[in-house]
C-alpha cells in the first residue's frame, strides 16, 4: 500500500503521519518524488481499510494498493516515477536511469592478467566507457573450464580502475566473498546462476553497494522481480536489472534467446533501470552490434558489451567478446541511436 501526499505538503505533516503509520505496526518507507512525497507501507495491510489511512490528515491525496506480488520493485509503488541509481566512480557519479543517458559498461568476461585487464580498460575507457566489467569468481557450467583467479584478479580490477577511471563491475558467487568483492567494485554483480539464491540476495540487501541483477536463465519476469524483491525488501533500494538471454529450444544457432520485449515491460511493471547484455544474450560477437542497437531504440538504459584484446585467445567466451577496434566502431553507431532516443 502506499500514501501519496498532496504537492506541497508541509514537513512536519509528513512526518506526523509517518509516526502515526509507524504506530500501526506497519515499516514505512519515505519515497521523495520530483513533485510529491510517496509513504510505502509493507506489513500486514491486507486488512488495512485506506480510507482510515486517508482519515489521518488532509493533506494525503490518495492511498492506493499495490497489487502485484513484487512491491517494493514495483513501478506503482513509486507511483510512476522511475528511480536512479547513482554509482560513485574514480571520475564522479554515473547514473543509472530511464531519463539519463546510456550508460555502457565494457571488458572482459574474465580477469586473465595485467597487461591484458589494463589494455582492455584504457581502450574501453577511450571509446566511451562508463564501467569495467571483468570477472573475478567464474560460475562455469564445466567444473574443468576456468573458474577465473579470485582475489587476485580483484587486485587487478582495482589496478585497472585506478589506471583508467573507470568504474568496476564483477560478481559475486558465495557469501564469503562479499566484503573482499565490495572493497574493489563499484556495483556488485549477481550472475544469473545466482538470482535465486536467496540468502545472498538478503546480504546483497543489507549492504550498501548498487546491485546488478541478471535475470536467470529460465526465469519468468515476475520471478527476476521477484528475487529483486528480496533486495530491497533487506534495505538495498539501488537494484540494476540486467536481461542477459533465456534458455530456450534453439541453440544450434545463439546461445541463448535475449528476450529485447522485457525492456517494454519492465518499463511498464518496475520503476528499476534495465540493463541489456547482448554478448551473452546472442553469444556471437557478429551478433552483439545489431541487439546492442536495438536495445536502446527499444528503450533500455545500459549496455554490458564483452570486449577482449585477442578473442580467439580468451579463457571464456571468446566467441562473444568484441575487439577493441570492434567495440570503438560499435560505439560510435550506438551515439547515432541513443541521439535518436534521447539518451545522450
Amino acid at each position: 500500500m502506499i500514501v501519496v501526499m498532496k504537492i506541497g505538503s508541509p514537513e512536519a505533516e509528513i512526518d506526523r503521519v509517518t509516526d502515526e503509520l509507524c504506530t500501526w505496526g506497519l515499516s514505512l518507507e519515505r519515497i521523495i518524488g520530483k513533485h510529491k512525497v510517496v509513504i510505502g507501507l509493507v506489513g500486514e495491510t491486507t486488512d488495512l481499510d485506506p480510507l482510515q489511512v486517508q482519515e489521518c490528515s488532509p493533506w494525503i491525496e490518495q492511498v492506493l494498493r499495490v497489487e502485484e506480488p513484487y512491491k517494493r520493485a514495483s513501478r506503482q509503488y513509486r507511483h510512476g516515477e522511475a528511480s536512479e541509481i547513482v554509482v560513485n566512480t574514480p571520475e564522479g557519479d554515473v547514473v543509472f536511469g530511464e531519463h539519463k543517458p546510456l550508460v555502457v559498461v565494457a571488458g572482459p568476461c574474465s580477469v586473465e592478467n595485467e597487461e591484458m585487464i589494463l589494455e582492455t580498460a584504457k581502450c574501453v575507457k577511450a571509446s566511451g566507457a562508463r564501467f569495467l566489467r571483468g570477472g573475478a569468481y567464474k560460475p562455469r557450467t564445466s567444473p574443468y573450464a576456468f573458474q577465473g583467479h579470485g582475489e587476485s584478479a580483484l587486485e587487478l580490477l582495482a589496478a585497472a580502475s585506478k589506471a583508467s577511471g573507470l568504474g568496476i563491475i564483477t560478481e559475486v558467487m558465495d557469501s564469503a566473498d562479499l566484503d573482499i568483492v565490495a572493497e574493489v567494485t563499484d556495483v556488485i554483480q549477481v550472475g544469473s546462476r545466482n538470482m535465486q539464491n536467496f540468502s545472498l540476495l538478503k546480504k546483497l540487501g543489507a549492504q550498501e553497494k548498487p546491485v546488478l541483477l541478471k535475470r536467470g536463465m529460465a526465469a519468468t519476469i515476475e520471478d527476476w522481480l521477484m528475487a529483486a524483491e528480496y533486495i530491497l525488501a533487506s534495505g538495498n533500494s539501488n537494484v540494476i536489472l540486467c536481461e542477459r538471454g533465456i534458455r530456450t529450444f534453439d541453440r544450434q544457432y545463439t546461445r541463448n534467446t535475449l528476450d529485447l520485449s522485457a525492456i517494454p515491460v519492465l518499463r511498464n511493471l518496475t520503476h528499476l533501470p534495465i540493463m541489456i547484455d547482448p554478448s551473452h544474450g546472442t553469444g556471437w560477437s557478429s551478433y552483439v552490434p545489431s541487439m546492442a542497437k536495438a536495445a536502446i531504440a527499444a528503450g533500455c538504459d545500459s549496455l554490458m558489451i564483452e570486449v577482449h584484446p585477442n578473442p580467439p585467445k580468451a579463457l571464456s567466451d571468446g566467441s562473444q567478446s568484441l575487439t577493441p577496434e570492434a567495440f570503438d566502431g560499435l560505439m560510435k553507431e550506438l551515439l547515432v541511436v541513443s541521439k535518436v532516443m534521447g539518451k545522450l
